[in-house]
């Protein structure tokens, strides 16, 4: 059973994170998170949630608090955006080195300066190399689906390594939309039992957690932290499996959108999605072969079977809502780029970097893009409704 309600993404995901009944909260507020936050810390006071809601002082104590009561034994999320991600970085790394499969909802935001609230990656791209997994939503329906599913990907015995659950800010976090729930009960026998293999509680089995580990087997460390990544991809395909068979709806490592007989394709994380159907149908109506690679699982990246799936197209636009300052190209953009690397046939590959900062992308944005690169008219890497 299901029920169907109006609510904001962060409004869901705050919804989802009732439903998932976590033992630990541990969040500071920061624009535009805050709702998930302050909607969760209303179904602890109203008893609706067995959750010790932790209010602390910022967001480093907030993934301080999270390693902490994770390594005790206990199921813990936490949500933030941008600066508050950027305040947490040193902690970030070590939740996900200590092996702590902690949910974290990230609204993505961009990063000061100039002080910005709105949306763009530039927090989780940052975050990229720091061993957490990073999932994608399009909508609140995804974003809800999404924080769900986190919970089994993370807490999977060969995994062991915490999620960001990604959700673009004002644009998802704050637009009102259907969404379909879970009943309560279906959730918690979805997620089952958390099971911490090694706390640090048992006192009858004392362990230690961030010991000083220096050239003798830190490389060991890191390595064994490559390995749990390789075996994400897998865990996401079987735990989306199931969720599909619960809920009807599917998912993957990406989707695929009028992509099998495309000349000309896009690839694009979060929101943007929804705009790039509407531009691509209306392109396909006009007779251009274009489609759409909707990419949900940024880390690990897939990059295998992203290089399979755009195996028939000839020119490629990878869309990118993020600057990686003095690279050659966004983010995603140098993954796909490396991704391609020794492969004897490749699509022409361009970058656009647009929409930072909040600044909107539309269907005539979109479409603008596909008939340039149908036109040969175009550069390496291109700034998408900038001023110049």
């Amino acid at each position: 059973m299901s029920n169907i309600q109006a609510l904001t993404g962060d409004s869901s995901v705050a919804q989802a994170m009732r439903q998932i009944n976590p033992d630990v909260v541990a969040a500071y507020p920061i624009t535009p998170q805050t709702e998930i936050v302050q909607d969760f810390a209303s179904f602890v006071s109203d008893g609706m949630v067995d959750t010790e809601m932790i209010t602390v002082e910022s967001e480093h104590s907030a993934m301080s608090a999270c390693v902490g009561a994770c390594a005790s034994g206990a199921r813990v999320m936490t949500a933030t955006s941008a600066n508050g991600l950027a305040l947490m970085w040193e902690i970030v790394y070590i939740a996900a080195s200590t092996r702590l499969p902690i949910v974290m909802p990230l609204v993505n935001r961009a990063l000061s300066a100039p002080i910005n609230i709105h949306c763009d990656h530039s927090d989780s791209m940052g975050a990229r190399d720091s061993g957490w997994i990073q999932i994608h939503s399009e909508n609140a329906q995804e974003a809800y689906d999404n924080t769900i599913q986190a919970v089994r990907i993370g807490e999977h015995a060969d995994i062991r390594l915490p999620v960001m659950v990604n959700l673009d800010g004002f644009i998802i976090s704050h637009g009102m939309e259907r969404v379909e729930m879970l009943d309560d009960a279906a959730v918690t026998k979805f997620i089952g039992e958390f099971s911490q293999p090694h706390p640090l509680l048992d006192v009858d089995n004392p362990v230690t957690y961030g010991p000083l580990d220096l050239y003798d087997y830190y490389f060991e460390h890191k390595r064994q932290q490559v390995e749990a990544m390789s075996r994400v991809s897998k865990v996401v395909l079987a735990v989306a499996e199931e969720f599909g068979k619960l809920t009807g709806r599917k998912y993957g490592l990406f989707e695929k959108y009028k992509l099998d007989d495309a000349e000309l394709a896009m690839v694009a994380l979060g929101s943007t999605n929804g705009t790039a159907e509407v531009a691509i149908d209306e392109l396909r109506n006009e007779g251009v072969k274009a489609g759409l690679l909707k990419l949900r699982m940024f880390r690990p990246f897939p990059v295998m079977e992203i290089v399979e799936a755009l195996s028939a197209v000839k020119t490629l636009a990878v869309f990118d809502r993020a600057i990686s300052f003095g690279s050659f190209g966004g983010p995603l953009f140098t993954e796909i780029r490396s991704g391609y690397f020794g492969e004897e046939k490749a699509p022409d590959i361009i970058n656009y970097i647009y929409g930072l900062g909040g600044r909107d992308i539309n269907v005539s944005d979109i479409k603008n893009v596909f008939h340039n690169l149908a036109d040969g008219k175009r550069k390496p890497v291109n700034y998408l409704g900038v001023r110049e």
